[in-house]
């Protein structure tokens, strides 16, 4: 209904197409006017004919009708009668027997009736979103409550992961058995009626809305303006007390959204319009009305209404300031003026109407003019006073705020510019004026105190320090002004003002002011985290400062501090820093190493050495400090010394650590025999110690005497200690097993291993290794080494090194879904991270897999084969900064592990070798 169709309309029948026919129709069929003679062309037409019947144009006649269906409503209501059997006969009235009870159906009823079913629409869509929402809401609910067969076996086919080629080439195939003979589905056409249902649902399309005001929707904008005028009413209802009720910023956002871009925003525009003229006309007072009519006419494109409006707003309210400035806003800057000129006699107290009136100035002495004026009035303002001064030169600004100070002392702004436009002398007797008007103002005293920074070069620290005393004396008594927290705040901002002595006085003065003695050391190592993270470095250092003053004796303190000065500092500070934390914590073996290191690595080696005998001295049985002497004699060749010191420390501090060092050396000066001899003189006082009997067994090994070996493998494990330390011993006599070709042997003693120690990744890593070694000796499958590994990743799910050799081994076409499982299970293992890396890199995805050897190298810096590669990578496919760069870093962290690193460094003759070295021997045998 409501759409026209131009074409064929004129010649348009009604109800040509439904049956009923107008009088042309009439006159078509014989009714009225010449007719058509069929007889005399077609013969005579059967009994029974009916012209027009299987068209739908036989017996139409509208009297007929009425009459049939008059006929048979008298027949319903005389059998309703006659089934009540004595009841009133009355005749129904109009309102029991329904008003149109007699009416014709025609098409103002099927019109009417599609209105209704409109507005029935409308009605229903208005939930539509909620009902939405739930009913998906319910869904998603249900199906988590009733997950399907997919998801309920998704976790068991992760796990046919594992399964291997053998296992799935033993499942039997499914047979089919399903029902050969398929009913074919069946395909029916449309019927006919269907077709011409749609059609004549269609058919209101094409009617020629001849009438105006057919096609509006009346009922959809009753309902609107009912319920746009009921919400606006209730907003803007007089209260009990009469004063209207209205939120300025309400209007003023509902105008600042409006946009005028189609039909229905001007109806909305008028809606408003008369909406606010209740408002000005209910309460002609109110100034928001009056703005927010002035915006709407704004907005809606009427400046000239918008004006009107704003200017009987000024007459009605001539004291609010808000209707003033927004008058000045709508007029142009000329006009704007005289506005101002008004508006400063009605309210001539109003600084933002004087401030107005000198923005609206082009010329600086007539801005000026205007705030002198305005300053006559209202001397006590401080904004006055500043837009004054940003407009003259230094020595008339001085001149100002001299003024400014004397009508406003309490504006803390004012005195701080005077200070800083005064001379150092002059500045502080400003400053100290300004304490006196202002004895609790924070900014006063800070300022005060980062003048005597900047202006106290010799006594800067006493002089900044006695500034900050009287102020927390001052200010702490009240703690309502300035907290800890709000100190420390002022500490951090100091240090980025440039004023680090002014922070730490801060610090030093109020880090513990209200703590609890029981949390004190905590939160104070909380606020040194924070300020370092945070990049306030002179903060981080005084608080640490502060800890170490407070605990003098704890080691935990200084070691946090030292290294705080190793990253943050200068190796000057870290030298003092370490020697004092000697003196106060002497026991602190890691105190004396790291001052040693830190001299050793400055090329100071008399310096390490006298840090080193002073250790002796407070530590004469640490083992530490023992080794730390020899490894700094062999690091500067000085072997013989070394030796010396190795003797003393077998006898002064024995342990199965120092004959190992002592056997090292010997076997780094090439004494096979000296080497010997202390290996068995340890392992008889320090039996448990296991690497004295690897050891041991490597020797055999050099002297080519492998039974000597295994048997030396085999004493070590038949000594009671600790089951970890024993995996060495086990790898090492499977490996010579192995070489001894007894791979069954070899295979024995790993699983015998993994009884005696569970759930080890290197027994396991050893163990599938030992299966892929003898399949490639039998040119076999390796389906047995598959195998173990999965066996492996069930027994230790989250180890990095298993995972790593999964994916390094696995097939090409399924390394990438490998990666995805290992990064799901060891998401922080630095092997996984190098693995992943070494598939991007045969990708040849090689910004990606520069990425993964970043994060590997940032997760484990010690792990030695992750630099290797990285180097490798760089090498072949980065430019000679970036190789640099990791060769630079790799020296800095000097890395210990990593599979191919430790057999480059354990290599006899490569004792003396720096990580750079080893860097690039290992790199060279690296490829992607």
């Amino acid at each position: 209904m409501g759409l026209q169709d131009s074409s064929g309309i004129g010649n348009n029948v009604i109800g040509r197409g439904r049956g009923p026919a107008g009088p042309g129709m009439r006159a078509e069929l014989g009714s009225g006017g010449r007719g058509y003679d069929a007889g005399a062309k077609f013969g005579q037409p059967p009994p029974g004919y009916v012209a027009g019947r299987g068209r739908g144009l036989g017996d139409t006649r509208r009297e007929a009708l009425e009459a049939q269906a008059s006929a048979a409503r008298a027949a319903h209501r005389q059998q309703e009668q006659e089934e009540e059997g004595g009841g009133d006969h009355r005749p129904l009235d109009e309102e029991e027997g329904g008003l149109f009870a007699d009416a014709v159906y025609e098409e103002d009823d099927v019109e009417a009736d599609q209105i209704y079913a409109a507005v029935d629409d409308r009605m229903d869509s208005r939930r539509a979103k909620q009902r939405t929402e739930r009913l998906e809401s319910e869904l998603k609910k249900y199906r988590a409550q009733n997950p399907t067969i997919t998801q309920q076996f998704s976790d068991l086919k992760r796990e046919l992961s594992s399964v291997s080629a053998s296992e799935w080439d033993s499942i039997p195939d499914v047979g089919d058995y399903s029902v050969k003979k398929q009913k074919l589905e069946k395909y029916t056409p449309a019927p006919d009626s269907l077709l011409e249902m749609a059609r004549k649902e269609s058919a209101m399309t094409n009617t020629d809305a001849t009438f105006p005001g057919a096609t509006t929707d009346l009922a959809s904008i009753g309902e609107g303006r009912g319920a746009v005028l009921g919400q606006k009413l209730d907003r803007v209802s007089d209260s009990v007390s009469g004063q209207t009720v209205v939120d300025p910023k309400g209007y003023l956002t509902q105008m600042d959204g409006l946009r005028i871009n189609s039909e229905t925003d001007v109806g909305d525009i008028k809606k408003l319009r008369h909406l606010l003229k209740s408002v000005t006309s209910t309460n002609p007072k109110h100034g928001p009305g009056w703005i927010a009519a002035a915006r709407l006419e704004e907005f809606a494109g009427r400046m000239q209404a918008a004006r009107k409006e704003i200017a009987q707003g000024c007459k009605m309210c001539p004291t609010s300031e808000e209707v003033w400035l927004e008058a000045v806003r709508l007029h142009p800057p000329e006009q704007a003026k005289t506005v101002l000129a008004s508006a400063v006699k009605h309210i001539p107290n109003s600084v933002r109407i004087w401030l107005q009136a000198s923005a609206l100035e082009d010329a600086t002495e007539a801005k000026r003019l205007v705030l002198r004026k305005a300053l006559e009035i209202i001397p006590n303002s401080a904004k006055l006073w500043k837009a004054a001064v940003e407009l003259e030169s230094p020595q008339e600004a001085k001149i100002l705020l001299t003024r400014a100070v004397e009508c406003v002392p309490e504006s803390v702004d004012l005195w701080l510019a005077l200070a800083r436009l005064e001379s150092y002398e002059n500045a502080r007797e400003v400053l100290k004026r300004a304490l006196n008007a202002l004895p609790m103002e924070p900014t006063v005293w800070l300022t005060g105190a980062k003048l005597q920074e900047a202006h106290e070069p010799d006594e800067v620290e006493n002089a900044v320090s006695g500034v900050i005393r009287r102020a927390v004396t001052a200010l702490s008594k009240r703690s309502q002004i300035m907290n800890r927290e709000a100190w420390l705040k002022e500490a951090k901002d100091a240090e980025k003002a440039g004023f680090p002595i002014t922070s730490k006085c801060l610090i030093s003065q109020t880090i513990g002011l209200g703590l609890d003695p029981v949390d004190h050391r905590r939160v104070l190592k909380s606020d040194a985290e924070t300020a370092e993270v945070e990049g306030y470095y002179e903060t981080a250092r005084a608080i640490l400062s502060e800890l170490i003053a407070k605990y003098p004796a704890r080691k935990g303190i200084w070691l946090r501090a030292a290294r705080f000065e190793k990253k943050h500092g200068s190796r000057d500070k870290l030298d003092k820093l370490l020697l004092n934390a000697v003196k106060y914590c002497p026991q602190a073996e890691a105190l004396w190493l790291m001052a040693a290191r830190e001299r050793w690595l400055a090329e100071d080696l008399e310096g390490a050495r006298v840090i080193l005998r002073e250790a002796f001295d407070s530590n004469p049985n640490s083992e530490a400090i023992w080794l730390a002497a020899v490894k700094l004699e062999v690091e500067t060749d000085e072997l013989t010394r070394a030796r010396l010191l190795l003797e003393r420390a077998r006898t002064q501090a024995p342990s199965g650590r120092v004959y190992m060092k002592s056997a090292l050396l010997e076997r780094r000066t090439g004494t096979a025999g000296a080497e010997k001899k202390l290996l068995e003189e340890g392992i008889e006082k320090f039996p448990e110690y296991r690497k004295l009997w690897l050891m041991l067994g490597q020797w055999h090994r050099k002297a080519k005497d492998m039974n000597s070996e295994r048997s030396a493998y085999q004493r070590g494990l038949g000594v009671a200690g600790n089951e970890q330390d024993d995996v060495p011993l086990w790898v090492s006599l499977s490996a010579v097993e192995t070489e001894l070709g007894s791979i069954n042997r070899a295979r024995a003693v790993l699983e015998r291993a993994r009884q005696k120690v569970p759930k080890n990744e290197q027994l396991w890593l050893a163990s599938v290794r030992l299966e892929r070694k003898a399949s490639q000796k039998n040119q076999v499958s390796d389906a047995a080494a598959g195998q173990l590994l999965a066996k492996a990743l069930q027994d230790c799910p989250s180890s990095g090194m298993l995972w790593a050799e999964a994916v390094e081994t696995e097939a090409r076409p399924k390394q990438k879904i490998r990666s995805v499982d290992a990064l799901k299970r060891c998401d922080k293992d630095a092997r996984v991270m190098l693995a992943v890396a070494r598939l991007l890199w045969r990708d040849r995805k090689f910004d990606k897999a520069q990425d993964w050897f970043q994060r590997a190298v940032a997760l484990d810096p010690d792990l030695g084969d992750a630099w290797a590669t990285m180097w490798a990578f760089e090498k072949a496919h980065g430019n000679k900064e970036r190789v640099d760069a990791v060769e630079k870093k790799c020296g800095e962290m000097d890395p210990k592990h990593g599979e191919l690193w430790i057999a480059v460094s354990k290599k006899e003759g490569n004792e003396g070798l720096k990580a750079v070295d080893i860097l690039r021997a290992v790199g060279e045998k690296i490829g992607p």
